[in-house]
């Protein structure tokens, strides 16, 4: 991880590449590159397909793993082998999974997250194919900004889709799908990353926030995961996190307009990704895939944020 976020598409490996008398080989190889050094097994006979979609995104990397059923175990003669310091975050999306460390186990269902350390022992156990998103940050950089000593007290332990900590998980999976739509777009909002698995870890050892700056990274996680509905208000935004309009404007600078403002420069961003991306995509299209109301919503609002008209900016981006 470079500090830079990579504009181009996220790498795809998939099993399919080899002779299935191979997959699994192929597969176990696959996952000691992507994450760190890990010995698997299968846990249901017959062929098997796994699928790794990977983008490193400057401050973190994420990775949608889709495969079959399998145990994967991280033991002290791997560690000692190759010291890599990562949190990992799996959030479930499909099946389920068992994520076991520092003697706690993690069920997880589809929405649900849980987070486990790269320096101790760990096994990660699927009955049946499944589908996760993994979130892989340094270790160092998420205990610094959190202020924990290590992260022995938080591991494997369940975050629940209805938590305040399924915020994070819906912002990972949404960006995850983004990624592989719009590498542009993933890339803008790819910096709110690191802030946000600082939080799950914060929330995981059951502190409470940091002044306003976690709520504020919970919300725009949430503007960030929401922008594209049109009917998207300030009072949704109020009452997904139980608070007054009065202590969202307060998070943001004051103003009435503050999360209206936020939300706005996220549509926009979202936006000029796209004209980028696709110069031949209408712009009603467009419009609908940023969350704007209509065509007129989205010039004049584009135009009052860049100074450009949509069609203005698609002519000079590539230039």
């Amino acid at each position: 991880m470079d500090g830079e976020a990579p504009l181009g598409p996220a790498d795809v490996w998939s099993t399919s590449a080899v002779a299935a008398a191979r997959a699994f080989e192929y597969w176990r190889d696959l996952i000691c590159d992507t994450f760190v050094q890990l010995s698997a097994t299968p846990t249901t006979p017959g062929p098997f397909d796994g699928k790794l979609v990977h983008a490193d995104l400057g401050s973190f990397e994420m990775t949608t793993v889709h495969a079959g059923g399998q145990r994967v175990r991280r033991t002290p003669r791997l560690i000692a082998r190759a010291g890599e310091e990562y949190l990992l975050a799996s959030i479930q999306t499909r099946g389920r999974g068992r994520i076991e460390q520092d003697g706690r186990v993690a069920e997880l269902v589809p929405g649900e997250m849980a987070l486990y350390d790269s320096t101790r022992p760990y096994t990660l156990h699927f009955d049946a194919a499944f589908e996760q998103v993994v979130v892989q940050v340094p270790l160092r950089d998420m205990l610094a900004e959190t202020g924990l000593r290590d992260a022995r007290g938080v591991t494997a332990t369940k975050l629940g889709a209805r938590s305040t900590a399924g915020v994070v998980a819906q912002f990972f999976h949404g960006l995850a799908r983004l990624q592989q739509a719009d590498p542009l777009g993933a890339a803008a909002l790819a910096t709110q990353g690191r802030g946000l698995m600082a939080a799950a870890l914060t929330l995981s050892a059951g502190r409470a926030p940091r002044g306003d700056a976690l709520t504020r990274r919970r919300v725009q996680a949430f503007l960030h995961a929401r922008h594209a509905d049109p009917g998207l208000t300030v009072d949704d935004v109020a009452h997904a996190f139980l608070v007054s309009r009065r202590t969202l404007y307060r998070l943001f600078d004051g103003g009435p307009d503050g999360v209206s403002a936020q939300l706005r420069r996220i549509r926009v961003e979202h936006a000029k990704s796209l004209l980028r991306a696709d110069r031949g995509r209408p712009l009603g299209s467009i419009a609908t895939a940023c969350g704007f109301a209509g065509e007129r919503q989205f010039y004049r609002v584009f135009r009052a944020e860049t100074g450009q008209t949509p069609g203005q900016f698609r002519g000079t981006s590539g230039q």
